[in-house]
C-alpha cells in the first residue's frame, strides 16, 4: 500500500511565478538535478501539459515513467498520478498547493503518495520521501527566487 507524505516551504515570489515555474515541465532538467529529461507528450487545449515523460537518475533510483496532471482554474493546484506502472514505480500520485500570502509570497505544500515496485523496509522509504521532498521543494524555491531576481 502507498504511503502519503506532506512538507510546505515559503517561497519568495507571487503564485503566478512560482506556478509557471510548475509547469514548465522541459525545463526541469535544468534545476531539477534528478531529472535528465521531461518531455510534454499530450496537452490540453489551453496549453497546459496533460501527459509527460520524465527520465530519472538519482543513483540507485533511475526510472523512465509517465505522468498524469489536472490544474485548478488558476493553477493554484497542480496534481499528478501515474501514467501506467514503471520500472520502479507502481503508484506515484502527488499535488503542489499554492497559498499566496498577500505580500508576495507563496507557501507550496507538496503531497507525495509513493509504492515502488521493489520492497523497501517502511523506515527506509519514509526517509527516502522525506530526502526527495526536501529536495524537489528546495530546488523549486531556488529556481523560483533566481528567476524573481533576474
Amino acid at each position: 500500500m502507498a504511503d502519503s507524505s506532506t512538507q510546505s516551504i515559503l517561497v519568495q515570489a507571487p503564485l503566478a511565478e512560482v506556478a509557471a515555474v510548475i509547469c514548465d515541465f522541459p525545463r526541469y532538467p535544468e534545476w531539477a538535478d534528478a531529472v535528465k529529461l521531461a518531455e510534454v507528450v499530450e496537452e490540453y487545449e489551453d496549453g497546459y501539459a496533460a501527459l509527460v515523460r520524465f527520465v530519472l537518475d538519482a543513483g540507485p533510483l533511475a526510472d523512465d515513467y509517465q505522468l498524469e496532471y489536472a490544474y485548478s482554474d488558476d493553477a493554484s493546484r497542480v496534481e499528478w498520478h501515474l501514467a501506467a506502472p514503471s520500472k520502479m514505480q507502481k503508484v506515484l500520485n502527488g499535488s503542489y498547493d499554492l497559498v499566496e500570502d498577500g505580500g508576495g509570497n507563496t507557501t507550496v505544500t507538496y503531497t507525495l503518495e509513493v509504492e515502488l515496485t521493489v520492497g523497501m523496509l517502511g523506515m527506509f522509504k519514509r526517509k527516502a520521501e522525506k530526502m526527495i521532498m526536501d529536495t524537489a521543494l528546495k530546488e523549486l524555491k531556488r529556481r523560483v527566487e533566481s528567476l524573481a531576481k533576474a
